[in-house]
């Protein structure tokens, strides 16, 4: 017999501005208790030191997770000079130093070649997976870890400060899977010198941002009705990005069941023809909606809807 799940039903999102010094699953389970909400997950993982932006995901809105870690991110970091650590961050302990402080004509002529999309070597103190062990822990135990670099987009990467020699501050505005730790590690490589993190702040995550995000302490001195009634956003609020498609309550009826919708008629075709997908290849993925509520996320492909995740609501 399954277990029952504890907590009442909740869907939606809560935007927290995480503290430091917690991790991200830590955030999210107290959040979760704090609503006593059955289900919860969170939209892209901030780094211990960290602070800013993490969407937390209740109910139903945990299917749109992915679509919420594919979303553009924005980020302000502390960049100290003439120090290499081993987590790249503050955390670690130090391993290298050099006393080459660059000046800003030569920060500002290095950040160039750190436009676009450039390949970046993961922290060893990383969540990635090396033989089925996470790099941190394997690292933790003493053992060199070895990452492939990966490729990641950097839309724009910008001196804001120089508080001091020692120091100097950015923001960079990028796509899935860039790690700030390694940005700065790189960047203070290019300049001749060595550098790590010493303050990481998250802005944005897609349509998550600053400006809709509750502290944890705030959250825990509100009624938790009150909370979620203020505070609480839409489950589509991820999916900015992916285009609605309008259903009947019959064709909806059929998507909530997993079934396949066909759009033979010709109202049905002036229907796709909004939308932006090549009918020959892999379709196009929807929000699909009717009478105002998400149905499910589909993928329509020739004249065929078909779901993918079907929301429960």
């Amino acid at each position: 017999m399954a277990r029952k799940r504890k907590g009442v039903p909740v869907h939606g999102w809560l935007v927290i501005d995480k503290p430091a010094g917690m991790t991200s699953t830590q955030v999210m389970s107290r959040v979760r208790r704090l609503l006593n909400a059955e289900k919860a997950g969170h939209g892209g993982t901030l780094d211990p030191i960290a602070t800013g932006v993490l969407p937390v995901a209740f109910g139903e809105a945990t299917k749109t997770v992915a679509y919420a870690m594919d979303g553009a991110k924005t980020y302000r970091f502390r960049l100290r000079w003439g120090e290499q650590t081993t987590t790249d961050d503050l955390e670690g302990s130090v391993i290298a130093t050099s006393p080459k402080r660059p000046s800003e004509d030569e920060i500002e002529a290095a950040l160039e070649a750190f436009q676009g999309e450039i390949s970046q070597v993961p922290p060893q103190f990383s969540a990635i997976k090396v033989d089925g062990e996470r790099a941190y822990d394997l690292a933790r135990e003493g053992e060199t870890v070895v990452l492939a670099p990966r490729i990641v987009r950097i839309d724009g990467f910008h001196l804001i400060g120089l508080p001091d020699a020692d120091h100097a501050d950015f923001e960079v505005e990028c796509g899935k899977g860039t790690y700030m730790r390694s940005l700065a590690r790189d960047l203070a490589l290019a300049l001749g010198t060595v550098g790590h993190i010493t303050r990481l702040r998250r802005l944005n995550v897609g349509s998550f941002t600053l400006e809709n995000a509750i502290s944890l302490d705030d959250l825990a001195a509100m009624e938790h009705g009150a909370a979620v009634e203020r505070l609480l956003l839409p489950i589509e609020t991820a999916l900015d990005d992916i285009p609605a498609f309008a259903l009947t309550e019959a064709e909806a009826h059929r998507l909530r069941l997993g079934q396949t919708v066909a759009l033979l008629r010709r109202q049905d075709r002036e229907r796709l023809e909004g939308l932006d997908y090549d009918p020959s290849g892999d379709g196009a993925v929807v929000l699909a909606v009717s009478g105002g509520k998400p149905v499910a996320l589909a993928r329509v492909e020739g004249a065929e809807i078909r779901p993918v995740r079907v929301l429960n609501l």
